[in-house]
Order: structure tokens, then C-alpha cells, then sequence
């Protein structure tokens, strides 16, 4: 599979370590609409069927931080029944010193 970041790969590689069913960018959530289109889209970088839940994956970035926050509240307040995170390099680390039921406990509780 070809990912849009190295990133990605590695968080691919380190769920399917822990036997975390995923899929890659599944679905574009519009996010802005003007003149009969779509002018802002959001495509979430993984989806884990297991937690119900989009993940969208960053650097250290502040720029890009800053940016894929604003997309995030924007997907959490159009679409409320859907379950979005952002995960920073420090959360992909902290992954890795922790066992799957750990991380299914956190993700559904935050």
C-alpha cells in the first residue's frame, strides 16, 4: 500500500503489531460548502472499525498542528456522531510501550 507519509506506514505497521484492524483513508467528510460545491474536504488518515474511530496522524509540525486541529473541530462539530483523534508523534510513541486492551480503554475514554 502506498501511504502520503512515512508517518502513516509506521502507524500501519504498529497497529496491525497489535492486531488493530484499520483502513486507509475510507471516506472525505465535506467541511465547507460555497457556490453548490465542495470547497474544504477532510479525509481522515485511518479508520479502526474495532473502535469506531478516525484517526488522523501528524508530525511535530506546529504549523500543520494547527491546521489539522481546525479540520478536526470542524468534522467533531458537523458530524457529532462520529469519533475523530489526532494523533501527535508523542501519542504514536506512547503506543508502543502499551497493550491493545490499554489503548482500546484510553481511545474510547478520551
Amino acid at each position: 500500500m502506498k501511504f502520503a507519509h512515512p508517518s502513516e506506514k509506521t502507524f500501519s505497521e504498529h497497529l496491525d503489531l497489535f492486531d488493530i484492524e484499520w483502513i486507509y483513508e475510507p471516506v472525505s467528510f465535506p467541511l465547507e460548502w460555497g457556490s453548490g460545491s465542495i470547497k474544504k474536504m477532510f479525509t481522515p488518515d485511518f479508520y479502526l472499525p474495532t473502535l469506531n474511530l478516525f484517526v488522523e496522524i501528524t508530525t511535530m509540525n506546529q504549523n500543520l498542528i494547527t491546521k489539522k486541529r481546525k479540520k478536526l473541530k470542524m468534522a467533531r462539530k458537523l458530524y457529532p456522531n462520529l469519533n475523530f483523534k489526532l494523533f501527535n508523534e508523542e501519542d504514536f510513541y506512547n503506543i508502543l510501550s502499551k497493550n491493545n486492551s490499554e489503548i482500546i480503554q484510553e481511545t474510547i475514554a478520551s
